[in-house]
């Protein structure tokens, strides 16, 4: 751990900001403490990122971890990292990156408050006590300006800690989603029923498609996940990113760790055609605010399928999530195509602060254009609701 409080910190003697290398350093129940339960901020699933490798100085993800004390007390902390480029964040600034290096200035590295590889809202500022959030807001604007970085950015936190970041000189981005909430269908049919006439055909020629390749779905949950299942979906998820000749960001490890630690959250949709498995998806449940969420963005398949993917990854977990009371999918970043099938338009924040002047002006003139054309976007797809028109 690095101590990186001085004497006229935050102005306050009482705060002392420290930053860990890793979620080692730090007790869990500690942790967990501030993060308010939330499965994707806790020190399980943010370790299992570390001792598996996805995180760490080999990937351009280095791990240092905010802290905030008062007193001998854990009040407050950032999942934070020293990023060396901008593959897995899913808030584009690459065109940043590349405007800086045409100038002949260093991008990276770059400090970054966020979840891994995972475009899930939620909090970024872990604390129990809400007058902290400015505090830590105030730290994290104190650390990326002390050690000569370009730049502090924060990836989808929750509308508070939106509010404390801008306060504290951060600068505002907002894009969409696109978020799938239940309206209390007893089943697929009567979900099915509350779309307009043209998308319900649609959906019901896509599902029949599958079904009649002769494909079928099963969902395992929790322990019921076995290892061949585990072996089976990371084949399915790897080969989604081989076929673009890329690379995957988590290896097996992670997902096994999961599994192994985190598996009550743990949802698997496992497509087979004549006895065969062909396809797989990876949900994750949580808790938030009292409402169960599932969180999808890990799919796929050993075969290309025409409507497959919708199947696996929308259509059999949206049917479970009916069966099981689940409130809402969120399905990850982008997809425009996901209107179509009942999921609507959720604005998201992300906040950013660059240390250069000039740049800095010239992003926030930037970030406003594009705000107008977000609002505008989310306007326009409103209009196209999938969902029958109330008479």
């Amino acid at each position: 751990m690095t101590d990186v409080s001085s004497d006229d910190s935050l102005n306050s003697p009482d705060f002392r900001i420290v930053l860990a290398d890793s979620l080692a350093e730090i007790p869990a129940a500690s942790w967990d403490a501030l993060g308010g339960g939330s499965l994707l901020t806790s020190h399980a699933f943010l370790s299992a990122l570390e001792t598996t490798g996805c995180v760490g100085e080999d990937t351009g993800w280095v791990p240092r971890h905010l802290l905030l004390h008062q007193g001998d007390e854990l009040v407050g902390a950032v999942p934070l990292y020293l990023k060396g480029h901008s593959y897995g964040e899913y808030v584009f600034d690459w065109a940043w990156a590349d405007a800086y290096q045409r100038h002949g200035l260093e991008y990276y590295p770059k400090w970054l408050g966020a979840v891994p590889f995972t475009p899930v809202g939620g909090a970024r500022l872990l604390t129990q006590k809400p007058e902290i959030r400015r505090v830590l807001a105030e730290s994290l604007m104190m650390v990326a300006e002390r050690s000569g970085a370009s730049s502090l950015h924060v990836l989808f936190p929750t509308a508070p800690e939106t509010d404390a970041l801008r306060e504290a000189g951060c600068k505002i981005r907002h894009g969409v989603q696109f978020h799938w909430r239940n309206a209390g269908w007893k089943d697929f049919e009567a979900f099915l029923k509350s779309l307009s006439q043209k998308k319900r055909k649609n959906i019901r020629a896509e599902r029949r498609k599958v079904a009649g390749a002769g494909v079928t779905t099963r969902i395992r949950t929790g322990a019921a996940i076995t290892d061949a299942d585990w072996l089976f979906f990371y084949r399915c998820y790897s080969n989604t990113y081989h076929v673009r000749r890329s690379t995957p960001y988590l290896n097996l490890a992670f997902f096994q760790t999961l599994g192994k630690q985190l598996s009550k959250h743990c949802v698997m949709t496992i497509a087979e055609q004549n006895g065969e498995p062909l396809a797989a998806s990876l949900l994750f449940r949580d808790t938030v605010d009292g409402e169960d969420r599932l969180y999808g963005r890990y799919w796929g398949t050993l075969e290309d399928m025409d409507s497959l993917h919708f199947e696996v990854a929308y259509y059999a977990p949206m049917e479970w999530a009916m069966t099981n009371g689940i409130a809402m999918i969120e399905g990850g970043a982008q997809g425009e195509h996901k209107l179509a099938r009942g999921f609507l338009p959720s604005r998201t924040d992300s906040a950013h602060w660059l240390a250069h002047p000039a740049f800095a002006e010239a992003v926030e003139d930037f970030l406003v254009r594009e705000g107008d054309g977000v609002d505008a976007l989310v306007d326009e797809l409103e209009e196209h609701s999938p969902f029958k028109k109330p008479r």
